[in-house]
């Protein structure tokens, strides 16, 4: 018998507590509610009024691995859907998680959350911008760091302020809060970025998507600016071997980072590394760290 509970006042259908999705670490799908559960509070105000994308892996991420954008069918009416632009359609439709029981109905789909640089009031304007730093074997994390180190400098000469959090799988994401800007522009500027920390650093960055440039080197995927792009939000879990989470972090981690391991960071992870930081990434949600986006 499937267990109803009821979340502030919403019932809510949770499946197969007991089933192991995680192998590797026996951790199971009522162990990964119970993670959505403690971390709700910083992880509903990142995706607060932001449509979201789910990869959904029921199985655990051994089975089936399906990317969506629209409302998965069964999704209940007190769920908020926002109209999104889409390129093949006028609009289209997205789930917005706004609140506990939206949170653990979607947790309970087993997804990553996936959202847009932009608001759901504002779409196509973005009020961050995205690095996303993802090291090509041999290079890792460690690599990512450095470049890492060297984009907060360079934005820092543009008067941004640099956030940074791990991708939950193999590199970095950085992120810049920003006066709202239009996504085209915001993507001309990363993109430029990503040229300039290329020629810069041309024996560790490459700033095209070609896997043939990429071993040993880390790619500055600045693609994730575009309008209908989505990243992995602060505190998802990931679809990979183990529970592994996008998570904040210092830049005196990122400064003294010597092995891949000392930035992978699980479920059971989090909340100590809250109770000592508090979430890391909260400049973001203020509007007195944004900045203008820089002409281009």
């Amino acid at each position: 018998m499937t267990p109803i509970t009821v979340v502030d006042g919403r019932r809510l259908s949770l499946s197969n507590l007991e089933k192991v999705l995680y192998g590797a670490t026996g951790t199971t799908k009522g162990e990964v509610l119970h993670y959505y559960a403690r971390t709700a509070g910083p992880l509903l105000a990142h995706l607060a009024n932001r449509p979201v994308s789910f990869l959904r892996y029921p199985d655990g991420p051994g089975g089936q691995v399906f990317f969506t954008k629209n409302p998965p069918p069964g999704t209940p009416g007190w769920v908020r859907v926002a109209e999104v632009p889409r390129k093949t359609a006028d609009s289209g439709r997205q789930v917005v998680v706004e609140d506990l029981p939206t949170l653990m109905w979607a947790a309970n789909l087993v997804v990553e959350f996936h959202t847009h640089q932009w608001q759901a009031d504002t779409p196509g304007h973005a009020d961050r911008l995205v690095f996303d730093l993802d090291p090509g074997a041999p290079a890792t994390v460690v690599e990512c760091c450095a470049v890492a180190r060297w984009l907060r400098e360079r934005l820092g000469e543009d008067g941004l302020e640099t956030y940074v959090k791990t991708s939950g799988s193999k590199g970095l994401h950085l992120l810049v809060p920003l006066e709202r800007a239009p996504s085209a522009d915001v993507s001309a500027y990363a993109k430029g970025l990503a040229v300039e920390a290329e020629a810069a650093l041309p024996e560790q960055v490459v700033h095209r998507m070609s896997r043939s440039l990429r071993p040993g080197k880390v790619f500055v995927d600045h693609s994730q600016n575009a309008a209908a792009k989505t990243t992995a939000a602060p505190y998802t879990l990931r679809a990979r071997p183990e529970p592994t989470v996008s998570t904040p972090v210092t830049w005196d981690e990122i400064t003294d980072c010597t092995a891949a391991e000392e930035l992978a960071f699980r479920s059971a992870d989090i909340a100590a590394r809250l109770e000592r930081y508090g979430d890391l990434l909260a400049p973001l949600l203020d509007p007195g760290h944004a900045g203008p986006l820089p002409e281009t």
